[in-house]
């Protein structure tokens, strides 16, 4: 099956080939990491479910493997073993997320790797449990896009109700974070690697939003309001109201992820606008709903940057070009320039490392193409003479890197540069 999905694969690099001639630097990259991803990240299981490791850290964080994998939504309709492949990691979500919707990162099989030794609930097969909204944000973005760009349906089964069931009463619960089960401590030095407060995190009061722990770079939250992760709630929350009221008919369903959308998205109007140095209103990165609130991006994806690629808002929404603006400029503690690159690092990273992951979302955000050619040239530009993408570089040398091999950025790459060209996933 695998030797079928290369196949098929490779066929479509071909095609983009022929396509893309005239930029054999931007082909260099997307033909080592398109195919990269499927040959030696992929994981097909006797059970049917795919399991996808995120690259030199042998786990599957929800995150990574929904952002890895989609890119492959353009050859879906070419080929059965690649929606196979697809369904198979939708189904393994899902699985995943029922037995623990607060981990983020799980084994491929229950063997006890990972942070055992971490202060809260663990089991064998998790690797890690560091709750993240959008660990459950992007597994029900996959398997909406999945069925927008297929037509299938029938991934949406009892693994998938079930597991909505379990998404949804998170949520709820983490709306007042004193009534949750959830407590996490880690022994380390690094204070970004626990949460404060004997693993409750910092105080906060009811806004309406969702409680976050940890941010997608999987760094504590500051303030436990994450408000990308919000928005990317929302959006989901509106495929679920979709997914219940056209496919799989259930009032109860449809009316808890309306009333839950609705507050949240109130929430983030009433709570999450603030003031930037220029006295503009733009959107806050977190917040804690006691007044506090923080104003920066991370180059981690849901990001503020990103809120048009999740779908949240359109770019030239005027509250999100203030927001881009300012977090594309030093008011953003984490925007770096140098003279190899200026972008969106990370306190996940070294200082003045800016990252590939946020390099391309700049790009797919824009809709100008010069925009998305800059950014393309940036990235290869950037690769630390590797042919791959990293997490972060140094913003005056770029063959100072961390993370040599790192799906994640790789696909983002490959995304990009088919956006370039035409291809725009439907949604």
């Amino acid at each position: 099956m695998k030797k079928k999905m290369i196949q098929s694969t490779q066929e479509f690099i071909n095609k983009i080939n022929e396509v893309a001639a005239e930029h054999p630097e931007w082909l260099e990259i997307f033909n080592k990491n398109f195919l990269d991803t499927l040959e030696n990240t992929v994981k097909l299981q006797d059970d049917a479910t795919t399991y996808v490791l995120t690259g030199d850290i042998p786990a599957m964080w929800l995150r990574d493997s929904t952002a890895q994998i989609r890119p492959y939504l353009f050859l879906a309709n070419e080929s059965d073993e690649i929606k196979s492949l697809i369904k198979g990691l939708i189904e393994r979500h899902f699985q995943m997320i029922h037995i623990d919707p607060y981990a983020n990162a799980f084994n491929e099989e229950a063997n006890n790797a990972g942070h055992q030794t971490d202060h809260t609930e663990m089991q064998p097969i998790v690797w890690e449990r560091k709750y993240e909204i959008d660990s459950l944000a992007y597994p029900l973005q996959l398997s909406y896009l999945y069925y927008k760009n297929t037509g299938d349906t029938s991934h949406f089964n009892d693994t998938f109700v079930t597991a909505v069931d379990d998404i949804l009463n998170l949520w709820e619960v983490e709306q007042n974070h004193e009534n949750s089960p959830y407590r996490f401590e880690r022994d380390t030095w690094r204070k970004e690697d626990t949460l404060e407060n004997d693993g409750l995190g910092t105080d906060t009061a009811y806004t309406g939003m969702t409680w976050s722990a940890f941010r997608p770079s999987d760094d504590a939250n500051e303030y436990h309001y994450f408000v990308p992760g919000n928005m990317f709630a929302v959006v989901v929350l509106g495929y679920l109201e979709e997914i219940f009221t056209e496919i799989i008919p259930n009032e109860d369903k449809v009316n808890r992820a309306k009333k839950l959308r609705e507050e949240i998205e109130k929430g983030i109007k009433e709570y999450a606008i603030v003031k930037n140095d220029h006295d503009e209103d733009v959107y806050a990165y977190e917040v804690d709903g006691l007044g506090n609130h923080i104003i920066m991006d991370d180059a981690n994806v849901p990001s503020l940057l990103a809120a048009p690629y999740l779908g949240f808002c359109d770019f030239e929404d005027d509250l999100y070009q203030r927001t881009r603006e300012t977090i594309l400029s030093h008011e953003n503690p984490y925007y770096y320039s140098g003279t190899e690159a200026s972008g969106i690092g990370s306190p996940h990273t070294p200082e003045n490392y800016v990252w590939h992951i946020s390099l391309a979302m700049e790009g797919l955000t824009h809709p100008d193409k010069e925009e998305k050619k800059r950014i393309l040239d940036l990235m290869v530009a950037t690769d630390g003479e590797t042919g791959s993408m990293h997490e972060g570089f140094d913003k005056d040398d770029s063959t100072q890197y961390t993370r040599e091999w790192f799906s994640w950025p790789n696909m983002l790459f490959c995304e990009l540069m088919l956006d370039y060209f035409g291809y725009q996933l439907k949604e």
